[in-house]
């Protein structure tokens, strides 16, 4: 959480509660996007992976960096290009479930400010579904599966 808080300080024209509240959104709408059919503990999996991200050298330093990281084109996601497959998957990316997205904001609100489950994925930075093989996976260190979700970390 220090590295997170200190990379926010650098993004000083707002306040602090708004960039707080600004990356537990982004945090919220990847829980949502990524897990939200998932149990309580794969949607902690799936937060617990971006912060994850966030400590490491190798990704963006704030939330909303890890997730909205991609490659651009003309300042827009390409498609099929980007970190978290949602993010420009075409659709758009407001919640319209109610309560699913409730439940994402609480993960994001407990894992961020309450450490809540944080470490359930034993570092790692990398996951996809069980029903996709994507060859990137070839040079991962498998740390284990919960829910629909593989998870891993990078070998050094």
């Amino acid at each position: 959480m220090k590295r997170i808080l200190a990379g926010l300080m650098l993004l000083s024209s707002c306040s602090h509660a708004d960039i707080l509240y600004e990356q537990e959104r982004c945090l919220a709408l990847n829980v949502y996007h990524e897990a939200r059919s998932e149990s309580l503990a794969g949607q902690y999996a799936v937060a617990d992976v971006v912060l994850n991200r966030v400590d490491s050298n190798r990704f963006p330093d704030t939330i909303c960096g890890v997730v909205y990281q991609a490659r651009l084109w003309d300042g827009h996601p390409v498609r099929n290009k980007c970190h978290f497959s949602w993010f420009c998957d075409g659709k758009r990316d407001e919640p319209t479930e109610r309560d699913a997205w409730y439940r994402a904001q609480e993960v994001a609100q407990s894992i961020m400010y309450a450490d809540r489950f944080r470490g359930i994925t034993e570092g790692a930075t990398h996951y996809h579904t069980q029903y996709v093989d994507p060859s990137w996976n070839r040079n991962m260190r498998l740390v284990g599966t919960i829910g629909d979700h593989i998870f891993y970390l990078e070998e050094r």
